[in-house]
């Protein structure tokens, strides 16, 4: 397996990994618009970053987005582990844990103390991964106000 930075060169095949991501979670993927916001990552890292996992033959196998965002709580900027996808014929090979532990590499070498996420309260073999890492949960409940009806 092997795991790159997304560039210009390959976001195309990565949307279609964000769009089952939010499949998943119940959303709409609108393929351009995805372009927009993940296109802002391509060249400055400075708000995000994404990775994309390939299997041996080249093909994606999974992706993985940091952002960067302020903590009041901790008085730091940090880093938030905001998606987290592997296609399901490729689950239970470690490719989850495998951009995990990329994402916490690209972490630690930029000073940053901690990688933070959520998951949906349903979504156990996620949180079987999670449970398995040197992680702990929070106990911290997530909302959302919208600011369009």
């Amino acid at each position: 397996m092997k795991i790159e930075t997304v560039t210009a060169e390959n976001l195309a095949e990565v949307l279609p990994l964000v769009a089952a991501y939010q499949q998943f979670y119940e959303a709409t993927p609108d393929e351009e618009r995805n372009r927009r916001h993940f296109g802002r990552f391509l060249e400055d890292h400075t708000q995000g970053i994404l990775f994309l996992a390939r299997g041996p033959d080249g093909a994606p196998w999974g992706m993985a987005t940091l952002y960067f965002t302020n903590s009041s709580v901790r008085a730091c900027v940090q880093c938030l582990m905001n998606d987290l996808y592997v296609v399901p014929q490729s689950r239970g090979q470690g490719v989850g844990r495998a951009l995990i532990e990329h994402c916490r590499e690209y972490a630690r070498q930029r000073g940053y103390d901690a990688i933070v996420w959520t998951t949906a309260m349903s979504n156990a073999t996620a949180q079987r991964l999670y449970d398995s890492l040197p992680s702990t949960r929070s106990e911290w409940l997530h909302y959302r106000l919208p600011t369009v009806p």
